[in-house]
């Protein structure tokens, strides 16, 4: 029937003489634009440059969680070598024991979430390299935030509880501050595994094209300064001068992320390429 063969001509796509037939099986996401030449499925994400300016933010936090627990709190409870001095203050401030804390894990919760943005951020650049410095990031950061755990302890060691009447008041004190170094040197073992994953994104930025150089070179350089601390000895001999390169490629890189962010034009682009390449 001509009628028959009229419908089935109308619902077969014409497809001119000679056309390459390629499988959508092999077509990846980044090879569908949308209007304005993006990637589809990038257009219902954020940006990179506001990837890039949260991931900054987060970042600050991080930083400045961690001095204002640590410094500011912590550090002022705190007499090294001497427990009975150190029970006291925290026994006489256990708010800022607590607050500290509070602030410790706002500081683990900011640097989890800015592992899980710069892999984001970074993953065009190298899949696998992104992944490797996120997992490390989330390593250290994991470690870290069960080390906290361990400056928490002393309030419970020290609260008086009946089931600790086993111990005298000497023994309860040693306890506590045992509990405190425990805390520095689980800080100590997570520091390197945070090292090594800002070495991996800071060479990523090295390799990048939609980040100055520069800001790899920074990074890379304090990244290399915390691994030390898998020898503790050499990281509390070096932790100023480590310290003071770190704090100073983070501010660079803090500030430029917050007022330049990313080139996206490059960040698509090197995205595109990645997504078509067999070896990425």
């Amino acid at each position: 029937m001509t009628i028959s063969k009229t419908t089935d001509a109308r619902l077969m796509p014409h497809k001119p003489q000679g056309e390459n037939m390629t499988s959508t099986a092999t077509v990846l996401p980044y090879d569908r634009t949308a209007g304005d030449g993006k990637p589809s499925h990038l257009v219902r994400e954020m940006s990179p440059k506001t990837k890039a300016r949260v991931a900054a933010v987060l970042f600050l936090a991080t930083i400045v969680g961690g001095v204002v627990a640590q410094a500011a709190i912590a550090d002022n409870l705190i007499v090294t070598g001497d427990a009975t001095a150190t029970a006291s203050n925290i026994l006489a401030n256990q708010s800022l024991v607590r607050i500290a804390f509070m602030i410790f894990m706002i500081e683990m919760a900011c640097q989890t979430a800015m592992t899980g943005m710069f892999y984001d951020l970074m993953m065009p650049v190298d899949r696998s390299l992104a992944r490797a410095a996120a997992a490390f990031g989330y390593t250290g950061s994991g470690i870290k935030a069960m080390a906290r755990l361990f400056f928490y302890a002393p309030l419970f060691v020290l609260g008086g509880a009946s089931y600790l009447s086993v111990f005298d008041a000497k023994q309860l004190e040693a306890i506590a501050y045992l509990m405190i170094r425990l805390n520095t040197v689980g800080t100590q073992v997570a520091v390197p595994f945070l090292g090594i994953g800002t070495i991996i994104t800071s060479y990523l930025m090295l390799r990048s094209t939609f980040l100055p150089r520069f800001l790899g070179i920074i990074g890379m350089s304090g990244g290399a300064g915390w691994v030390m601390f898998w020898y503790p000895p050499l990281g509390s001999k070096m932790f100023l001068p480590i310290a003071f390169t770190a704090l100073f490629g983070c501010a660079v890189t803090i500030g430029w992320l917050l007022v330049r962010g990313v080139d996206e034009n490059k960040w698509h682009a090197m995205a595109a390429h990645t997504s078509r390449s067999i070896w990425r």
